[in-house]
């Protein structure tokens, strides 16, 4: 498979069948050692990790931007931004792009694992602890027989002020 054709991910209905049955669907990753899990609601697709345009002065783990279709993307390095150490990219190292609202955003990982479906009580709080992620943008722990998944509220954390992806707009004046 050529590193720039995209893996087409199909989209499930996890609001439906939250009301329904209770069980998410996520998309898990690895970063490291640590497998990550993210709503599958949120990928729009997934592809081999290729150069990127760097932008000056921009944080370690802002790698630049990639023209995706005609759409100017920054792609984030997880690995840099969670301070997992240096990120190394090889043949397994991926770029998830994400749908965050009206935006685009990808973020490069080690690796994708697969979709996986958690009931609600395979999924426990994520506990108080220091780190590079914001316990804010952690959904909890989910486990999947001998695996454990840090469930991350990707929305929340691509739009957090200090990533400094996603513009706030101004709220409309009151007439």
């Amino acid at each position: 498979m050529a590193a720039s054709r995209p893996h087409r991910i199909r989209s499930f209905n996890v609001v439906e069948q939250s009301t329904q049955t209770g069980d998410i669907e996520v998309l898990s990753f690895r970063l490291g050692a640590e497998e990550y899990g993210i709503s599958i609601l949120t990928v729009q697709e997934i592809r081999g990790y290729d150069s990127v345009t760097r932008i000056a002065n921009a944080p370690a783990w802002l790698k630049g931007v990639i023209n995706l279709r005609g759409q100017i993307v920054p792609i984030v390095d997880m690995r840099l931004r969670f301070k997992l150490g240096s990120a190394g990219y090889g043949s397994f190292t991926v770029v998830i792009i994400l749908n965050i609202g009206r935006h685009v955003i990808g973020m490069v990982v080690d690796s994708v694992s697969d979709v996986v479906t958690l009931a609600p009580e395979q999924v426990r709080p994520a506990p108080a602890m220091g780190g590079g992620i914001d316990a804010e943008c952690l959904h909890g722990l989910g486990t999947v027989g001998e695996r454990m998944l840090i469930l991350l509220d990707i929305e929340r954390l691509m739009t957090a002020p200090d990533m400094g992806l996603v513009a706030t707009e101004a709220l409309p004046l009151a007439a």
